[in-house]
């Protein structure tokens, strides 16, 4: 699978939970987007591109169980939320709840919006290892009251690698009428998601990370019921401009600018390119590489996991180092071995996060292993 991809083999990549990796035939069809864009620019930015991003739309519709037609193509997840935060009315003793677990530029955008607007952001604690999902679910709900209007919470958080029970979250926030904003950056491709099972208000994904689009494809799914209620952050042509709709919900949101969309046009590309390789079955592969790995992290740092049963992650793990860790761990993982491996500090302690994909093998794994024991153990 290695030789699918345009990663460097000098380096030992366990890092694909940052910016994911294009394979070659995905790159390519990206560059073919851009080689037709270029060939006749009128004519790809005014007829060309609207039919093909529907097929996108339709065909990643397709892939994470919704209507094409409740999608938006962004960039990236961050641009996707800063678009619902703008949108929510929110206002002075209004809450909005979260865990502590959450991506920080997202913490940082509710931040700054409630600073503005007046109104909370509740950041609930939650205690791990989780015992079960009802511990979990439990300790999260606690910190609903009743000026709880907004729940936005990570399936799988970018910093812990864990994933969480949403589907049981967003049941309870439907009984209380509380809006649900799922951040999903790191799911599809990594895990199954069905967003009609879901049933959440909003849910962003990166196709760049797990499901290997190019950078810069990502999404937003919004109910029907409140597309109507949701306005850009930018605007633009809209109906008065080359798009065809089918609806104002879409012409608002799709036209922005001049930019080049061939990132969205290849994401057909990318989801043929799973199927083709059997993503669900390579998957497990990934995750008992990772399961291994996550074994031999708190032998070598003395450490306690993050989670308690498998069911709490996937092809990715964090873990937490000792107190005692050299501080350029990263530094030399990188220079001395070759090695791309995110460490971090989160809440205070310092972690390092472990991801496996399709490319990686159990000798990425050793590396990685036998280089921590010649540092940490020496």
């Amino acid at each position: 699978m290695k030789d699918l991809f345009l990663l460097d083999h000098n380096i030992t990549y366990l890092n694909h939970g940052s910016y994911g990796a294009c394979p070659s035939v995905v790159f390519e069809n990206y560059q073919n987007w851009q080689r037709k864009l270029e060939k006749g620019p009128v004519q790809f930015m005014t007829k060309i591109l609207w039919e093909n991003l529907k097929i996108s739309r339709d065909v990643l519709g397709e892939f994470i169980g919704c209507d094409g037609e409740d999608l938006l193509l962004f960039p990236n997840p961050t641009t996707a939320v800063n678009n619902i935060i703008e949108n929510l009315n929110l206002c002075e003793g209004d809450e909005v709840l979260m865990t502590q677990h959450e991506y920080g530029a997202l913490v940082r955008a509710w931040s700054r919006s409630s600073m503005k607007n007046k109104f909370s952001v509740v950041q609930q604690f939650i205690d791990f290892p989780f015992n079960s999902k009802n511990d979990f679910i439990n300790q999260f709900l606690a910190g609903i009251t009743k000026n709880t209007k907004v729940i936005f919470i990570s399936q799988i958080t970018s910093q812990t690698g864990l994933i969480f029970p949403v589907k049981e979250i967003c049941n309870y926030a439907h009984q209380k009428g509380i809006i649900t904003i799922i951040d999903g950056a790191h799911v599809p491709g990594h895990i199954d998601l069905d967003l009609i099972e879901l049933d959440c208000d909003y849910y962003t994904g990166a196709c760049h990370k797990w499901m290997c689009a190019p950078k810069g494809s990502s999404f937003l799914f919004v109910k029907k019921s409140l597309q109507a209620h949701l306005q850009p952050q930018i605007i633009s042509w809209g109906e008065e401009g080359e798009d065809p709709g089918p609806s104002q919900f879409l012409m608002d949101f799709q036209w922005q600018g001049t930019k080049d969309m061939s990132a969205f046009l290849s994401i057909p590309s990318a989801i043929n390119f799973l199927e083709d390789n059997d993503w669900r079955e390579k998957r497990k592969i990934s995750k008992n590489l990772i399961l291994e790995v996550s074994d031999n992290l708190t032998d070598i740092f003395e450490t306690d996991s993050l989670f308690l049963h498998e069911d709490w992650i996937g092809q990715m793990v964090s873990h937490p180092l000792p107190s005692n860790i050299t501080i350029d761990l990263k530094e030399r993982l990188w220079e001395d071995f070759m090695i791309e491996v995110p460490i971090f500090e989160w809440n205070k302690h310092k972690y390092i996060r472990v991801s496996a994909h399709f490319y990686n093998q159990a000798n990425d794994m050793e590396s990685l292993v036998n280089a921590l024991k010649s540092i940490y153990l020496k």
